[in-house]
């Protein structure tokens, strides 16, 4: 048995991994108090308690985990927030280690990193976790330096770690007030007076994997970290199949049966940008051999999602840039 606080539970990524563990035979979770993030003490003093109360309620050979899956930077993110956020993450982990070192040897932590970040400036796609690794963007320096704070963890206490460097991820409920989501977006446009404009080219080559599916594949990753030494591994989380913008919107038309609504345009933040992040994984292949939601399925439940908030009040706003 495994008990899990899974850290950033009201995201996109947190609310299906809760589903998934919910569903899964082996785990449970623990509910807790979500962290105070603009409030420096209250941060620490909410992450022990917390802490505390996932290694008191295990049983004597239950194993505990942490899932990290919060996480409010995105590509344009000013660098004073993103530090800002590196920092809560040190400090996290800096607590973790201090309440948990007698229980450092059955405990884990994942963490939920960017492939598109930290590969963004690498040469010679598809890329996997022996690849260069050049990002490009602050955002992208912050992932690889959260993953570096995370080996340090590992490092100093024998708890295992995972960075899981997720593809473009996408689903259902995914937040669009933030710079990112392109295929959220385009189906709020499709539903409401919003307006996409997509700022790179429509060869633009992405991975896209279905929430559920990341969620499913955290968990199977947490579950092999404990088969072997207490270490620190960088997983990639990729459906290992990539798509042009201009497949996207294609699929959009047959769901839709017409013509989407989608504006092109430039700006300078396309810069930061790669056109081509294809990507797979090297790392416990056997995990990836598993049946992943279509994607035109997947796009049309993100589109029945969007429309559903739109109608029951969600007003988006009249446009918006996206990659």
């Amino acid at each position: 048995m495994t008990v899990v606080w899974i850290v950033g539970a009201g995201g996109l990524l947190g609310r299906a991994v809760v589903t998934a563990v919910d569903k899964r035979q082996g785990w449970r979770r623990l509910p807790v108090a979500s962290l105070p993030w603009h409030d420096a003490d209250d941060f620490e003093h909410v992450t022990r308690s917390n802490i505390r109360g996932l290694l008191a309620a295990r049983h004597a050979d239950e194993r505990w985990a942490v899932v990290w899956a919060a996480g409010a930077a995105v590509t344009s993110t000013p660098q004073s927030e993103i530090d800002r956020e590196l920092d809560q993450f040190r400090r996290f982990l800096a607590v973790v280690a201090e309440e948990s070192e007698a229980a450092a040897p059955s405990g884990a932590v994942f963490y939920a990193s960017s492939a598109g970040g930290i590969y963004s400036g690498s040469k010679n796609p598809p890329f996997d976790e022996s690849s260069d690794v050049a990002p490009i963007s602050p955002y992208g320096r912050f992932k690889l330096d959260a993953e570096r704070v995370l080996a340090e963890f590992s490092l100093h206490t024998g708890i295992r770690s995972v960075s899981g460097r997720i593809a473009n991820l996408y689903g259902p409920g995914q937040s669009l007030d933030k710079m990112q989501g392109l295929i959220s977006h385009l189906a709020r446009a499709q539903v409401s007076p919003a307006v996409v404009s997509v700022y790179v080219s429509l060869d633009t080559m992405r991975d896209y994997l279905f929430v559920t599916d990341a969620a499913e594949l955290v968990l199977d990753v947490v579950t092999r970290s404990f088969d072997v030494p207490a270490a620190f591994t960088i997983k990639n989380l990729a459906s290992g199949r990539s798509v042009t913008i201009a497949e996207l919107i294609g699929h959009l038309r047959v769901i839709l049966k017409r013509r989407p609504t989608v504006l092109l345009g430039t700006s300078a933040a396309a810069a930061l940008q790669a056109h081509d992040l294809r990507v797979r994984s090297t790392v416990w292949t056997d995990l990836d051999a598993r049946d992943l939601t279509p994607l035109v399925v997947g796009i049309r439940a993100t589109l029945d999602d969007v429309m559903r908030s739109v109608q029951s009040g969600g007003q988006p706003s009249a446009s918006r840039r996206i990659k």
